[in-house]
């Protein structure tokens, strides 16, 4: 059951920062975007009903995911050590402050749905409200990495709390306008008010930004302190991957504020009621994921802390080097013969048929994904002799069926691990058994949606879906702390495909959202990702030491 609890471990904490966003930028949403105080007419009940909500209810689930990491880490320390942590864990850092945060959080939840619940447009209360959430925003600090170091660690634990309030009032911004735009499709807030709190939430959110920036660079340059460490550790390059997905976010506000612009400049209210809605909702699919990635982001050592396990930017980028793809595999008896020196404790060192039977699932996933990307972009070739590409997606069903018997060859099918005992034990397995099912599901959903062309089915939103949850795992998959070097150069093509992933969730989804000619370019972009995914993977070598 080891591995069911470090592969929650990995998710818990992007689940704790959306519900830190749900409710601190709701708060932030309130106080400085929606100001019910303000409005002489009074903001419909039923918006100012679900605007608390999400408030509560995104403390409830914070303090629930807070209380619920700290039994993590108890099951964890139990596993490893193999008796019971306590009382020598009660007495840390973490303990204490996990336990004292998930108190005021409660505390906190409970005033707005005691108080700012019943009354919303009250000035009063959303300024109690926020007092009463300084306590818990602040003991934060108490569970960040500048609390364990010796150097500047007062700034350090205080440029990360506003570092974390900036992106909590943007998200949680970005959020709370989800929730508006459901209202106003669903005609239970007048029109008008969408592109009123567009306006004002644009000013907000370009100052949440530029908070997160001036907060995120001084932290940054503490726990980086070369161009190495920024492109050859785990922690510098998940800084990287927020910073690319902080852009691809910014692009879609960026969109959103053009159309606001014109809306104000000329009355045309159509991107603002049939593009922005769609931009917003792709824009939450990427600070979604950045949550997590900031999550991981947090259980890795600051990269000044690991020089003897640095990559140099040479290693980095010979890992996406151009190769022939390796299309003969190692026979599985040579695979388990070599398998002691990969689960070593110490040393780690895999054998050379573990290398090539890796080499080998990813460079046949790799052609697998290449081929279906290319009848994937002709599938957009409006002639005949074109229709049958449409079938694209039967690629994932067979590539699914090759991932369950490669992809971890000691385990049952071919290995003699059983299937319940490897899935539960190993993080990494569950990872791709997950991956596995994921993809083949990917494949049938898919296939069946691109068949039927039914516009009131759902089932297109499915892929979507799926591939942006398969980039969340890829940016979350088995980022160990103190790793070694090799398997740093690993996890860069993981996260590579995370972002791609990404982009192809976006693409789709905008792809079956958007009114032309958005769509179509939406489209394309997205195969293109898988397109980029495939090439990676045909390239994929595992470093030899």
């Amino acid at each position: 059951m080891a591995g069911i609890a470090d592969f929650l471990d990995s998710l818990i904490g992007g689940f704790d920062l959306i519900c830190y966003s749900l409710a601190i930028g709701g708060l932030f949403w309130g106080l400085f975007v929606l100001r019910p105080w303000h409005n002489q007419g009074g903001y419909p009940a039923v918006l100012m009903q679900k605007t608390v909500t999400l408030i509560y209810k995104g403390g409830f689930w914070l303090a629930a995911a807070q209380l619920f990491k700290i039994v993590l880490k108890v099951w964890l320390m139990t596993a490893v050590l193999e008796r019971w942590p306590f009382p020598e864990f009660a007495g840390t850092t973490q303990f204490i402050g996990g336990i004292v945060r998930t108190i005021l959080t409660v505390v906190l939840a409970g005033y707005c749905y005691q108080y700012l619940s019943k009354n919303p447009g009250s000035k009063q209360h959303w300024i109690t409200a926020g007092i009463v959430a300084l306590p818990m925003i602040i003991s934060g600090a108490w569970l960040v990495h500048g609390a364990g170091r010796f150097e500047n660690q007062f700034i350090l634990m205080s440029m990360t709390v506003i570092h974390q309030l900036a992106a909590a009032a943007w998200i949680g911004g970005v959020f709370q306008l989800v929730n508006i735009w459901l209202l106003r499709s669903s005609k239970q807030v007048p029109a008008e008010l969408w592109p009123l709190l567009l306006k004002r939430f644009s000013t907000f959110g370009i100052a949440s930004v530029a908070m997160i920036l001036i907060s995120g660079l001084p932290i940054a340059l503490q726990y980086i302190d070369t161009w190495n460490g920024l492109i050859g550790t785990g922690y510098g390059n998940l800084l990287m991957v927020k910073i690319v997905l902080m852009g691809i976010a910014l692009g879609f506000a960026f969109l959103n504020k053009s159309a606001v612009s014109a809306f104000g400049f000329s009355g045309n209210g159509h991107a603002l009621n049939n593009r922005v809605p769609y931009y917003i909702e792709a824009e939450t699919f990427v600070l979604i994921t950045l949550l997590f990635t900031a999550a991981s982001l947090a259980s890795q050592p600051p990269a000044i802390d690991i020089p003897t396990l640095t990559a140099s930017w040479q290693e980095v980028l010979n890992t996406f080097a151009p190769q022939i793809p390796q299309t003969s595999s190692p026979t599985h008896t040579d695979l388990i013969a070599g398998e002691a020196g990969r689960v070593a404790i110490v040393g780690q060192v895999p054998s050379l048929a573990a290398t090539e039977w890796s080499n080998y699932n990813h460079n046949i996933a790799g052609i697998f994904l290449t081929v279906m990307s290319f009848f994937a972009m002709l599938s957009y070739v409006k002639k005949p002799g074109f229709e049958h590409c449409k079938y694209w997606p039967l690629g994932f069903v067979g590539l699914g069926i090759f991932l369950f018997f490669r992809s971890d060859a000691e385990t049952w099918p071919l290995g003699p691990i059983g299937f319940w005992e490897s899935t539960f034990n190993n993080g990494e397995v569950l990872q791709h058994r997950i991956a596995t099912l994921l993809v083949f599901v990917l494949g049938i959903m898919e296939l069946t949606a691109r068949i039927t062309k039914n516009p009131t089915s759902k089932l297109p939103f499915v892929f979507p879906l799926l591939a942006a949850f398969g980039g969340l795992m890829l940016l979350t998959h088995s980022h160990v702390g103190f790793q070694p070097k090799s398997a740093f150069l690993i996890q860069v093509g993981h996260t590579m495909m995370g972002i791609f992933s990404l982009i192809l969730a976006c693409g789709r989804w905008l792809e079956l959202k958007l009114d032309r000619p958005g769509k179509e370019i939406a489209g394309f972009i997205s195969v293109a990702a898988l397109f980029q995914i495939g090439i990676i993977l045909m390239f994929y070598r595992e470093p030899l030491y």
